[in-house]
């Protein structure tokens, strides 16, 4: 499929064990489809949301804005992934006949802004899907910073080489917190992810940094986690760090097209920051990428401010929304830029 960064296996388990509160959605199209309740303001800064409850009769018209949602695409995924079997035109068209009056809203989410992780062909597709979206009276919205590196260096020195003395002094000293810890690389598929008890704790990781998290939008079930570890034709790694024989965090990525794409992390707090776990991961991946001749390590969308100075360039994503209120497709129009807090970010 297009703009598909993971093994297709990641995206037919979010089918077959969807996040709390997920439907799957089945489509006049070859593209995955869920539901859930979403609220348009989930993505909007802090600040912009005090001054909307601020205004008069907040809390009902904020109503208009949260709806059940149909959304073309998945939650696993980095892109929405996609398919060129049909013109763009006849793609958009489908999904509107097929859920346009189904649902109050339609997203097409995550679709690239540009061409640097999933190549020529596939974002001209997706521009064309977004252009054909506008003519049938979608609102094109900015999405995340998705951040990533290029494994254009030939060493973890080179690469820290490239940032300030100051920015490179303040990583060498958190690096050495490795020294303290046991890293442990497990393929997904070991026989390890076959203990009830071992996945019960990665999925507690999984949950202290859910819950610490500004947004909360998919929950993944443990259902996921024990369907993906076990799945060894998915080639990823989990990679583990313990401190005193404590496990206290690690990242599961997988490996598709030259790219290792960091999917998930699980935290114990406050070990994980007293060993400043976040940044010695940050670097065991690129490692990892650069041992293994890959072209890319790509980190996600949560904390570009932390990742930008980890070294992080970012390429966004775009949303097509369709609102089948007008009242809602009017606000939607007006105000987009409100829900667009990684765009003002960067604009900052």
């Amino acid at each position: 499929m297009l703009n598909a960064l993971e093994p297709l296996n990641l995206i037919r388990h979010f089918q077959e064990e969807p996040p709390e509160g997920f439907s799957i959605v089945e489509l006049n199209a070859p593209v995955p489809a869920f539901a859930t309740v979403f609220d348009l303001l989930t993505t909007a800064e802090p600040d912009v949301l005090r001054r909307i409850d601020a205004l008069p009769w907040s809390r009902r018209w904020r109503n208009l804005l949260r709806a059940r949602t149909c959304f073309i695409g998945t939650t696993v995924s980095e892109y929405a992934p996609l398919s060129d079997d049909v013109p763009a035109e006849t793609f958009v068209h489908d999904i509107l006949r097929s859920v346009g009056s189904r649902f109050p809203l339609v997203i097409i989410k995550d679709l690239p802004a540009e061409p640097s992780l999933v190549g020529n062909s596939a974002f001209e597709y997706s521009r064309s899907v977004l252009k054909a979206c506008e003519a049938s009276g979608f609102v094109t919205v900015e999405g995340q910073a998705l951040a990533y590196v290029a494994i254009d260096f030939s060493s973890i020195d080179e690469f820290l080489g490239r940032r300030s003395h100051a920015r490179r002094k303040e990583l060498r000293r958190k690096l050495r917190s490795r020294a303290n810890l046991e890293i442990e690389n497990i393929p997904i598929g070991d026989a390890r992810f076959n203990d009830d008890d071992f996945l019960q704790l990665l999925y507690g990781l999984y949950l202290n940094v859910y819950h610490q998290s500004d947004i909360h939008f998919d929950l993944l079930t443990p259902d996921f986690f024990r369907a993906v570890l076990r799945d060894a034709s998915i080639d990823g790694v989990v990679f583990t760090y313990r401190a005193g024989g404590e496990l206290i965090g690690y990242n599961l990525c997988v490996q598709h097209d030259d790219m290792l794409v960091d999917k998930y992390i699980g935290l114990l707090y406050p070990q994980s920051r007293r060993h400043n776990l976040y940044t010695v991961s940050w670097f065991h991946n690129l490692q990892y990428a650069l041992q293994h001749s890959l072209s890319h390590y790509v980190a996600g969308w949560t904390d570009p401010e932390i990742k930008r100075s980890l070294g992080a360039r970012f390429t966004f994503t775009r949303h097509a929304v369709y609102a089948r209120n007008p009242i809602v497709r009017f606000i939607l129009r007006k105000s987009k830029r409100h829900f667009e807090a990684d765009s003002q970010w960067q604009a900052r």
